[in-house]
């Protein structure tokens, strides 16, 4: 059984390298701390209308223990979340939040060492009004990610892998790592000089 931890040795590069660019979320959304450890786990789908926080407040009571909160607002004027709000998720064992808007509190995020992926962060806390259902498709970053999805995220960016390929994409990013590691560098070179000689001789490049 393909685990969520399974994913936690694997770098966001590639697994891009593998999913290509549809699976990357907009390299604005990036850890608002460092350094940040990587996290991975399924998706937790949040969708909140801008100017309000209410689903994902109510997302941290209902989520599983290891989940990613992943939250749909594009919303660039008010917080989602602050402080305690992170200080709860993590104590509820949620591996990190990723959304493509804001937050607030971010001493207090980064002291409790909560991993969090934002557009960036704002003073103004959001309203808490609308209700809409959890766990439904969600587009955050450009990235269409359902429930259940496996969603990793580190210092490069996030991805997130569709829950139907978790074990096809686990087995080529082990292989491919596997490769690189048992290639030297000297090796590399040669291959990348060759392939890029090869590429500029085929455009009429000289010299």
């Amino acid at each position: 059984m393909i685990d969520a931890t399974d994913f936690q040795s694997l770098p966001t590069t590639t697994l891009a390298d593998l999913l290509g660019r549809a699976q990357v979320m907009d390299f604005r959304i990036r850890p608002l701390w460092g350094p940040v450890p990587r996290i991975a786990g399924p998706a937790y789908t949040v969708s909140c209308p801008p100017g309000d926080n209410l689903m994902l407040h109510a997302a941290i009571h209902r989520a599983e223990p290891g989940s990613v909160i992943v939250v749909e607002s594009g919303d660039l004027e008010y917080a989602l979340a602050g402080g305690n709000v992170c200080a709860v998720a993590q104590r509820r064992g949620i591996a990190g939040f990723v959304t493509d808007g804001l937050v607030r509190d971010l001493a207090e995020i980064r002291k409790m060492g909560f991993p969090v992926f934002a557009r960036g962060v704002v003073p103004i806390p959001g309203a808490k009004s609308a209700a809409r259902p959890l766990n439904r498709p969600v587009r955050c970053g450009g990235v269409r990610v359902a429930a259940g999805d496996l969603v990793v995220a580190d210092e490069e960016g996030v991805v997130s892998v569709p829950a139907g390929h978790r074990r096809k994409v686990l087995q080529d990013a082990r292989a491919g790592l596997a490769k690189e590691a048992a290639e030297t560098l000297d090796a590399w070179e040669a291959a990348h000089r060759a392939r890029i000689d090869m590429i500029l001789a085929g455009n009429g490049f000289e010299g």
